[in-house]
């Protein structure tokens, strides 16, 4: 049986190109950070796997690759939000970079090989009429989409140079009914006729599809083309007439301390679970372990730079003396901490102090195989064992 991959498959767009391939015969693999919004046709046809593109999973989409059953790949996640750009959190723009095309083009280049060999494979990538013109109030989205739009353009003239016959189709829409980035929810029989279109102009080859082009876009196109600053003006007063402005902060931001002496596995686990739950990860390290009647066995300068050379955290500051006075300096929305934490006197007093700020306190597994107590007895025994 043929499969296809969709990535970004659990709603809108892609969960409609999803549900209409299984339709076709196709066993689909929908990859996404959660699972179909609505039941699709045939609950044996396809199966789920949870895919976080901000967290990268380069051997799942290695391994995928390698499946010479799978013919089609649809990569259709991303997101936005209409906003003035000073009210975008530096999270947000790395973000929204990775998730709308960086990881596109990651994702592009496990199975390049296989767009590039004889056989048929159909790709397709989900752009934005964005990416043809200026977007106020939207430029972060615009330039992500831009650049992906360009990446297709100038691999796709790679592949015909090359006497390569697939493409890459590029699915630019504009606003889209249906969906969820329109505020509505995902819509299967609304989208219907859209899908087919993407899925003809996909098996035909295409290398772009911009939905509604004659009777909307064409015009919007040669309007920016004869004067882009009138465009942009005139695109600035509408987005400003439709209510859609959303400066609200829209980051969430976690915090978690520690001393990380003897940096190990646990401290590993802890800060990859808090940031699945964050969006921006700020993690203040303690200048010693005076708290824990200890002494820290690894400088405070070095211990720092082992945090920050993590992937998952965002942002390394010098501890407050009270998690509670690190929310005053940097609002965040998450405080983590480790399980065995929970209950204790400093604890119940974090849990009272915010109550009712809109402050979550989350206990995260705590790893009891690996910690720095254990490893400090280790290296202890082993000095002792030389100086005998």
């Amino acid at each position: 049986m043929k499969k296809a991959l969709i990535v970004g498959g659990s709603n809108g767009i892609g969960l409609a190109i999803a549900n209409k391939l299984m339709l076709n015969g196709y066993y689909v693999i929908i990859a996404d950070k959660k699972e179909p919004d609505i039941l699709l046709n045939d609950n044996n046809s396809y199966t789920y796997y949870f895919c976080d593109l901000l967290d990268f999973d380069d051997k799942f989409f290695e391994d995928l690759s390698n499946d010479e059953s799978i013919d089609v790949l649809m990569i259709t996640a991303g997101f936005g939000r209409v906003a003035n750009f000073e009210f975008i959190h530096q999270a947000e723009i790395s973000n929204m970079f990775q998730v709308n095309a960086a990881s596109c083009i990651k994702i592009l280049s496990y199975f390049y090989k296989r767009i590039k060999s004889s056989e048929k494979f159909y790709c397709g990538i989900m752009g934005s009429i964005a990416g043809f013109v200026s977007s106020p109030l939207f430029a972060l989205y615009a330039a992500t989409k831009a650049s992906i739009c360009r990446f297709i353009e100038s691999v796709n003239i790679e592949l015909e140079a090359s006497g390569i016959k697939n493409r890459i189709l590029n699915i630019s829409p504009g606003s889209i009914k249906g969906t969820a980035f329109n505020g509505d929810k995902t819509d299967l029989k609304m989208l219907g006729n859209l899908t087919d279109e993407i899925l003809e102009r996909l098996y035909n080859s295409d290398e772009l599809y911009i939905p509604e082009y004659d009777n909307i876009y064409k015009n919007v196109i040669e309007r920016y083309k004869l004067d882009a600053h009138d465009y942009g003006m005139d695109s600035y007063s509408y987005k400003i007439r439709s209510g859609r402005i959303q400066n609200e902060k829209k980051v969430c931001i976690g915090y978690l301390s520690g001393t990380f002496d003897l940096f190990h596995i646990g401290h590993l686990n802890l800060l990859r679970n808090a940031k699945r739950l964050c969006d921006y990860l700020i993690v203040g390290v303690h200048p010693d372990a005076s708290h824990k009647n200890k002494e820290a066995f690894i400088p405070f300068e070095e211990r720092k730079e082992i945090v920050a050379s993590c992937k998952y955290v965002d942002k390394v500051v010098d501890s407050c003396s009270e998690d509670s006075d690190a929310w005053s300096l940097y609002n965040y929305n998450k405080l983590f901490v480790g399980s065995d934490y929970k209950d204790t006197d400093r604890f119940s007093r974090y849990e009272e102090f915010f109550k009712n700020k809109n402050v979550e306190i989350i206990y995260l597994p705590y790893t009891k195989n690996t910690n720095s107590t254990q490893i400090r007895r280790a290296i202890a025994v082993s000095n002792f064992i030389e100086d005998k």
